[in-house]
């Protein structure tokens, strides 16, 4: 299907002024799904083709990996190839085997990765990307036939062990914050953005007296490594950039381009150390 096509049929079904085509697509999910198309509007050279519909939680996840790789360009155009990309859409477990994969040969290839947690709504793995960032190597294991490569990473370890540089905004919270704070307190490299939520504290439901409904409770308090509440305290960023309204429709991002060049800065010391 191309954009300027003509649809003529759906399923042969023909499509007419009084044709409803939502009805035509009731139930399609899944399904094997004929169209007849044309190029022109006389429905002259028609042809055919298939597809199988997805659900819209299928569709949402395919458009957010569309947007973590068109990020993943913007980052490698705006530092002419030197540096990577990573997104963490939230602090689950399903997104901490999604870095994994996404710290791939590409992005390990890299001087350096640019780290994303805009718009992260939390979870519970916060130590566990943290140890991803942190780890520094020690090794090299050259192995016969092949090149050079860290050891952690040899022996199986997940260990980036390349310099980076965070992104968050104000949509960045509960455990986007913990990593935030974590990221910071080790002094791992610059934090880029807005300031975080503040939406920091652990909850769980609590049953009511009808046996169906809940309501979430607060049930941990989070405090930072020197006992200071973190609830209600957004965690702070080195070089604050905060987004145009609007800045999205022009193909810029400010935040993304800040990040770039603080980090260039890094692999750039790191280098001539």
């Amino acid at each position: 299907m191309k954009i300027g096509d003509y649809l003529l049929a759906v399923d042969d079904a023909r499509i007419d002024p009084h044709t409803n085509l939502d009805s035509l697509l009731l139930y399609k999910t899944g399904r094997r799904v004929e169209l007849t198309l044309s190029r022109n509007a006389d429905g002259t050279a028609p042809r055919q083709t298939v597809l199988r519909p997805i659900n819209t939680a299928t569709e949402r996840g395919l458009l957010y990996r569309d947007w973590v790789e068109s990020r993943r360009a913007y980052v490698a155009k705006a530092s002419n190839g030197r540096l990577g990309y990573v997104h963490m859409q939230d602090m689950g477990a399903g997104s901490l085997d999604q870095l994994y994969m996404d710290l791939d040969t590409e992005n390990r290839g890299r001087d350096g990765v640019v780290i994303d947690i805009r718009n992260n709504n939390g979870g519970f793995v916060n130590p566990y990307a943290i140890d991803v960032f942190a780890r520094r190597g020690y090794l090299q294991f050259t192995t016969r036939d092949f090149g050079t490569a860290p050891g952690r990473s040899v022996l199986g370890q997940r260990s980036l062990e390349k310099p980076t540089a965070l992104v968050t905004n104000m949509h960045s919270l509960s455990d986007a914050e913990d990593f935030t704070e974590g990221y910071r307190a080790l002094k791992l490299g610059p934090v880029i953005g807005e300031p975080t939520a503040g939406w920091i504290i652990f909850t769980s439901d609590v049953g009511l007296l009808d046996g169906s409904s809940t309501v979430r409770v607060p049930f941990t308090r989070i405090t930072d490594a020197n006992g200071k509440d973190m609830e209600m305290n957004p965690r702070q960023v080195d070089v604050p950039v905060k987004r145009p309204v609007g800045e999205s429709y022009t193909g810029r991002d400010s935040q993304l381009d800040a990040a770039v060049a603080e980090l260039l800065k890094r692999v750039g010391k790191a280098r001539a150390e």
